[in-house]
């Protein structure tokens, strides 16, 4: 806890100061360019990894960057989607999930979640994630490029259930929204984005790099 107190006073003595400008401006209102959902794994920071400004990312984090479907649970997830698109207007819906996450490491291990009911719980959305691995999976093993593969197809689960959202449906009918399927690989700092086109996840390079859409068809389950 002290350190969290000495970064406050770090805060307010040098990088408020210096921004503050910048924070009088925030009084006015959010703009924000996205809606980051993703993990809340303390070793993703959002606004680090995209080097954005206070103002700029309206963020919803939870385990396992879980998108419940629309109706199936009155939570937080979808009130917070609902006023990113209708009421602040963002362009672009990031869903990232990131290397070693423990949720998928639970989904891929149920025995791992007797004790934690709430979790077991929470990973019913991402059981089609789960579904999607035992069936089309087999062929993998080894332990990391397993929970890799689980880790990108919970994106593009995710992806799926947020397409379920009224706000989300209406904005993407009319050409107003795009949604994005990433990767966070936080011991290389690389990030990869599901294109379309590859069918798979491509590493983000370059100035000139364009974020592609995600699109694609879950199979049925």
């Amino acid at each position: 806890m002290q350190k969290l107190v000495e970064g406050i006073h770090q805060f307010q003595n040098g990088i408020f100061s210096s921004k503050q400008r910048l924070f009088e401006t925030l009084v006015e209102g959010q703009h924000p360019l996205a809606l980051f959902i993703t993990c809340s794994d303390s070793r993703i920071d959002p606004s680090l990894l995209t080097q954005t400004e206070p103002g700029e990312l309206f963020i919803l984090r939870n385990a396992g960057n879980i998108v419940p479907p629309y109706g199936t649970i009155n939570g937080g997830e979808a009130a917070t989607i609902e006023f990113a698109v209708s009421n602040l207007g963002v362009r672009d819906i990031v869903v990232c999930g990131h290397s070693h996450c423990g949720a998928m490491r639970g989904l891929l291990s149920p025995e791992s979640l007797d004790d934690l009911p709430a979790v077991r719980n929470w990973l019913s959305y991402a059981d089609a994630t789960q579904r999607i691995m035992r069936e089309n999976y087999q062929h993998i093993s080894e332990a990391t490029a397993r929970l890799t593969a689980t880790v990108e197809e919970n994106v593009l689960v995710q992806l799926e259930h947020l397409r379920t959202h009224p706000s989300v449906a209406a904005a993407l009918a009319r050409k107003a929204l795009n949604i994005h399927g990433w990767v966070y690989k936080f011991e290389t700092g690389q990030v990869f984005a599901y294109g379309p086109q590859a069918g798979q996840f491509v590493p983000v390079e370059g100035k000139g790099f364009t974020a592609p859409a995600a699109t694609r068809e879950l199979p049925p389950i």
